[in-house]
């Protein structure tokens, strides 16, 4: 149930009878695809084939995507009616919205508890209360994954589409394409150039003049352009602060492979390691089984609860079961269930501490606090000009970089948490800029929560009840619904299913973790992809443990309340990459 009080809208009457504009208004901007689409997708997709002989959901191509539970009808037919009624589910100042107090400032929405969203004695949940368990990185390194393995360009919000004739331009292997970019022959443009005119093995990297940042060349109208595996990890600082921080990982292990220990690295088997190119296959494998851990050890317990990971891990997968070497990305994960992300996102973050000034020993230093996005920008939706004051990616600028202590936890009580997984969205993402949005897909509407609902017509998604009961978890009742229910009755006992999964985190654990329905897609996906892939470290060699980052001497004040394995972290894995110190903020 929404903590918050209704805000005023339109009646139900004014709603429906408008549904026939708004439902003719979606399908207003798609023209092209990124480069690097796989030609076998396009083949697949253009020849119509549907499910594979036995594999009922599995599309034709791994360049295609499927389904997890093929046998169930849609959660409601595509109806001017029904887009309608989930739109006004996901308006700005609707049930979903946590009314934030944005005017109050990006630093008091994180401090002041009269703004901040955490429970009070008149509230004892909270409007948009901050999860202990997890930290505020825990939001962008979710992003940043589903960035490796899921992109759609070619639906339109709200029009059926058959996912397993649609192409995903990403792999559906949690293999880093993102920054790689399938290596230097497929993207030489991510690489940095040698004398002798070849590029690579080592990666480009930019700056903004203090700190690294995403390698960009500009426009010549005040505008850049990130050289990047994925456009979209460029949206906002954080995210765009992880993807150099796992090139200067990747390029420092390039920099020690004569120190390293590779007899455990199948691409090192038999390897010259005066060719460039095998020096580059060494350096990205193990690059990508540290971070392949690091999701199955830290990110899947944080998000989804130790006991379904320890599950998985043990028995294996029930319903997300793909063949090795021949997964596909199911579109119940992609358009739905990883969508939980969007409910952790905080409607401010301390950027860094220094806003660009220089290193110092004080973390009160001169910090940059800043919104997601926010609208008052003067250019909000233009490309990027000029250094914002939000924190929208985009541009190269002395403050634009990330002092990591705050995302993610050094013991040094500096880290700050995300918020909590429910129907709650933090009101900066009801109005997007049209650079936060993935290129060559449509810009309308600009409102997060109504692009995410509109997706599961799109997809022809199960309601989250049918879901539950194909799993054999109890479904939410109509009681658990009453939000929702109060905006279309018949979304009480057929839940759109991004919508329920939300609802299923706060009723299952309060909003600590995913519940039984999206925590088992989540984790059975990911580590159903590692599975299904030969080169995995959970494939090749599952008794592997990360070892770059390990002489990290974390603070005396680590956080109790943080979930995951905490002998090796995400903080480990940055202080490798050289993007953070102890007791240095930068």
């Amino acid at each position: 149930m929404n903590d918050h009080e209704p805000q005023s809208g339109p009646s139900r009457r004014r709603l429906l009878a408008g549904a026939g504009a708004a439902g003719a208004g979606l399908v207003a901007a798609s023209t092209g695809v990124l480069p690097g689409l796989a030609d076998s997708a396009r083949a697949a997709a253009r020849s119509g084939l549907r499910d594979q002989p036995g594999r009922p959901g599995a599309p034709a191509s791994s360049g295609l995507f499927g389904r997890i539970f093929p046998g169930l009808p849609p959660f409601a037919d595509a109806t001017d009616q029904v887009r309608a009624a989930l739109l006004e589910v996901g308006r700005p100042g609707g049930i979903m919205d946590a009314a934030d107090d944005l005017a109050a400032g990006p630093k008091a929405l994180i401090v002041d508890p009269t703004v901040n969203g955490n429970p009070t004695a008149a509230n004892p949940y909270g409007t948009n209360p901050d999860n202990p368990t997890m930290t505020a990185g825990s939001t962008f390194v979710g992003q940043f994954t589903d960035h490796d393995i899921t992109f759609d360009q070619t639906s339109h919000l709200g029009v059926p589409q058959n996912p397993l004739t649609s192409p995903n331009t990403r792999t559906p292997a949690l293999d880093l394409d993102a920054v790689f970019g399938g290596g230097p022959g497929t993207r030489p443009d991510l690489y940095a150039p040698n004398p002798d005119g070849s590029v690579g093995p080592a990666l480009k990297i930019g700056t903004g003049g203090v700190h690294e940042d995403v390698p960009r060349v500009p426009n010549g109208d005040g505008t850049y352009r990130a050289l990047l595996g994925d456009p979209r990890n460029d949206e906002n600082l954080m995210v765009a602060g992880l993807h150099c921080a796992h090139i200067l990982f990747y390029n420092r292990v390039l920099s020690e492979l004569g120190r390293i220990s590779l007899h455990a690295f199948p691409a090192a088997r038999n390897a010259d390691l005066a060719s460039s190119y095998a020096r580059f296959l060494i350096a990205r494998e193990i690059t990508l089984w540290h971070y392949q851990w690091l999701l199955v050890n830290e990110h899947l317990p944080q998000i989804a609860g130790q006991a379904v990971v320890s599950d998985v891990l043990a028995r294996g997968n029930r319903f997300y079961r793909p063949p090795r070497g021949d997964a596909f990305m199911p579109i119940e994960f992609g358009a739905a269930a990883y969508r939980f992300g969007h409910s952790m996102v905080r409607p401010s973050y301390r950027a860094n501490f220094t806003s660009g000034t220089g290193d110092s020993a004080n973390p009160a230093a001169d910090p940059f606090f800043g919104l997601v996005f926010d609208a008052t920008e003067p250019s909000f939706s233009a490309p990027v000009s000029y250094d914002r004051d939000d924190l929208l990616g985009g541009y190269p600028a002395a403050r634009r970089y990330v002092g990591w202590q705050t995302f993610f936890d050094l013991g040094d009580g500096q880290v700050k948490n995300n918020k909590k997984i429910d129907t709650t969205i933090s009101s900066v993402m009801f109005t997007l800029p049209v650079p936060a949005i993935a290129p060559h897909t449509q810009t309308s509407p600009t409102v997060l929560p109504q692009r995410n609902l509109l997706r599961q017509l799109t997809w022809g998604l199960p309601s989250g009840q049918a879901v539950a009961r194909a799993m054999g978890a109890d479904p939410l009742t109509a009681a658990d619904l009453p939000d929702i229910a109060g905006v279309y009755q018949p979304f009480a006992t057929s839940t759109p299913l991004w919508y329920y999964i939300l609802a299923e985190a706060k009723a299952a654990t309060d909003g600590l973790h995913l519940g039984p329905v999206g925590g088992r897609i989540v984790t059975e996906t990911l580590i159903g992809l590692l599975r299904a892939d030969p080169a995995s470290y959970l494939s090749a060699s599952p008794r592997f443990r990360p070892f770059l980052g390990t002489d990290l001497a974390l603070g005396p004040t680590p956080d109790p309340d943080i979930t995951g394995n905490r002998a090796y972290t995400r903080a480990h894995f940055l202080y490798y990459a050289g993007v953070v110190t102890p007791g240095v903020y930068r």
